[in-house]
């Protein structure tokens, strides 16, 4: 491919969109955009604008799209996304598609959306077994039963907390604001004339989800996989 490529992966939050950059971002030579990811590293910064983010993210509710809008568009430039990016968590409003729109238009980007569907009551058990090591920040889905002693990290042995944004009424309230403001992006971004399929991922394994994916990229744009 000549052409830059985004793949946006929507859907409401524990839908596995960060599962799923993770797998494919080597396998196609993509740069893997989480603004969760840049969000969180900002609050453990500890500045002014990590602790009014803190305070948002705790709560549920979404970020300023002023705000993602300027990680995302210094992020795209950085030389790994020079072949193209999959932006994981971004856009979740319909102003910041808008703007996504424009911005990818204008530099020809190539650009699919995957629609990751999942029931609700799914996404809540999902993110209540997910818990992260509080020093390397690996994300662990724990089995519902797991000991209490057996939640620890595999690499440095620190014990495993919830983050505050996985907690079940904190994920709630997400959900509330994915249904307002997220959902209709999806809608935008069809209107805009861009590919967009949807794939069951409620029951799904993370690798049966990837091949799918990966077989929808090849059969809309030819071989996309690294060095072809």
């Amino acid at each position: 491919m000549n052409q830059r490529l985004c793949l946006i992966l929507f859907g409401p939050p524990g839908s596995g969109k960060g599962t799923q950059a993770a797998l494919l971002r080597e396998k196609l030579c993509l740069a893997h955009i989480s603004t969760g990811d840049m969000l969180r590293e900002r609050v453990a910064s500890g500045d002014e604008v990590g602790r009014t983010v803190d305070g948002i993210m705790k709560s549920g509710a979404l970020v300023p799209d002023d705000l993602v809008n300027r990680m995302v568009a210094d992020r795209v430039e950085l030389p790994d996304a020079a072949k193209g990016f999959i932006l994981d968590g971004y856009p979740r409003t319909v102003p910041q598609a808008s703007l996504l729109d424009g911005a990818l238009k204008a530099k020809q980007v190539r650009t699919v959306v995957v629609h990751l569907k999942v029931d609700y009551n799914i996404v809540i058990a999902r993110l209540s077994g997910r818990k992260q090591c509080a020093v390397c920040g690996t994300v662990y889905n724990l089995p519902p039963g797991t000991p209490p002693e057996s939640e620890v990290c595999s690499k440095d042995g620190t014990r495993l907390i919830v983050r505050a944004d996985d907690r079940p009424e904190t994920v709630k309230e997400r959900l509330k604001a994915y249904d307002i403001k997220t959902a209709p992006v999806l809608e935008f971004l069809e209107g805009a004339a861009y590919r967009c399929f949807g794939i069951e991922s409620g029951t799904r394994t993370p690798l049966e989800i990837a091949a799918e994916i990966e077989d929808r990229l090849e059969k809309e744009f030819g071989a996309v996989a690294c060095g072809e």
